[in-house]
């Protein structure tokens, strides 16, 4: 592995991930006892967010020579399980914000990393695959963005946008052209006070953005790219400029983890809740006694436990995944295909189908009906986790199925635009 070139002033010190997770541990109650504030808000309070900024967990996947702190991606999906244990919507709101400084580190060239890291390392960012409602145009010195995109999960204290966009059409009445893939300022766009009307997740800062003949330099755009398919074989401009594999990164695998880490950790905190309620309540039919020493209620909760377990394995294993397919292509020349990247996804994508599921069999269903009481603990996870659900990600299953098999049968992948 090539040595990480650290010429930042500000370059960041190793944090392990064992300190990472510490921190989380420490912060998961107060990040639980402002679970309604967050939802008041329809975003972390600005204390919540401070603390995150000052635990390190924005700078966790940045480059050390802005800043940030590199951690590895098991570590990563670790600490937002634990956030999520805590309050979902927090993790959302937070993790989503910190997630794209991975495909930043990447794919862009180093003058742009340069500009975008900055000298301080301040770089939180939201992303959606979804392109504007408008078109890209070229303009002198770069790319003129116009149009609005919704559900920009931690817009609220994002330094920057990284977007999709289609191209203006090369003749008039013709197709759009291609897509592009863009990182937007925070002066570039406007967020709309459009959030907090769902079910769950209304804490998560999923506001609308806007943009008006917002123009942004032409290296800080990768033409003809799809942030769901970038080929990251034999090493990028990031892993390079780095001198870590990681950063030899594709999209949706990655992405999936992280949902997969919210919906897991959201479901091992209505665990925690379901704990309390069987060592409080008692058996209303022989034999009579606590919850907890009733050999029905110990059935359920330890199937709740393995299940959850085997649920969050599969995410950290997943991440793991996906650092060997960068240090292969990186170290080895091996190809990192999309039928790799959906492997990851799909792993991921089990593990919060697994955790929904579980929730809903083994812990809501046996916590008794005061547990979906306005406010309580279990009825918000219940929403969280219905609106994590319903992503348009888990409506995937399918085609990522399809796509791990033909990259097995050398068949070709499909398209995606």
């Amino acid at each position: 592995m090539a040595t990480v070139s650290n010429r930042s002033p500000h370059a960041g010190k190793e944090v392990s991930g064992a300190e990472l997770l510490k921190r989380a541990r420490e912060l998961r109650p107060l990040v639980e006892q402002q679970a309604a504030e967050t939802e008041r808000l329809t975003r972390i309070s600005e204390d919540l967010h401070r603390r995150f900024e000052d635990a390190g967990f924005y700078r966790m996947l940045m480059p050390r020579r802005y800043g940030g702190i590199e951690t590895d991606l098991p570590a990563y999906v670790k600490v937002w399980m634990e956030i999520a244990r805590g309050d979902a919507s927090a993790a959302w709101c937070g993790c989503l914000a910190a997630n794209h400084s991975l495909q930043l580190g990447s794919w862009w060239p180093e003058r742009a990393q340069d500009e975008i890291f900055g000298a301080k390392g301040d770089f939180k960012a939201a992303s959606v695959a979804a392109p504007l409602s408008g078109l890209a145009r070229r303009v002198d010195g770069g790319w003129e963005l116009n149009g609005k995109v919704s559900y920009c999960s931690g817009i609220p204290y994002a330094t920057h946008y990284i977007g999709q966009a289609l191209t203006e059409p090369a003749e008039k009445g013709g197709p759009p052209g291609p897509p592009l893939l863009f990182v937007a300022p925070r002066n570039a766009f406007r967020v709309l006070d459009d959030w907090g009307e769902l079910t769950g997740l209304i804490g998560s800062g999923s506001n609308s953005i806007v943009f008006d003949q917002a123009v942004v330099p032409a290296h800080w755009v990768l033409e003809k790219t799809h942030m769901a398919d970038v080929d990251p074989t034999g090493g990028t401009t990031g892993s390079r400029l780095h001198g870590n594999p990681m950063y030899a990164t594709r999209g949706i695998g990655f992405f999936t983890m992280t949902v997969g880490a919210i919906m897991v950790g959201a479901a091992l905190g209505a665990l925690d809740e379901f704990e309390r309620i069987l060592k409080a309540r008692k058996t209303i039919r022989a034999p009579f006694g606590p919850w907890a020493e009733n050999p029905d209620h110990q059935r359920w909760f330890g199937m709740a436990i393995t299940r959850l377990k085997i649920a969050e394995i599969a995410v950290v294993e997943a991440a793991k995944l996906q650092m060997e397919y960068g240090r292969a292509t990186v170290d080895d020349g091996r190809p990192y295909t999309f039928g790799d990247d959906q492997l990851v996804g799909a792993i991921a994508r089990e593990a919060y189908s697994d955790a929904w599921q579980t929730f809903q069999t083994w812990i809501f269903r046996y916590a008794g009906s005061s547990a979906g009481k306005r406010g309580a603990k279990i009825e918000r996870v219940l929403r969280d986790m219905a609106i994590g659900w319903s992503h348009f990600n888990t409506a995937q299953n399918d085609w990522g199925y399809v796509e791990v098999a033909k990259a097995r049968l050398g068949l070709p992948s499909g398209s995606l635009f």
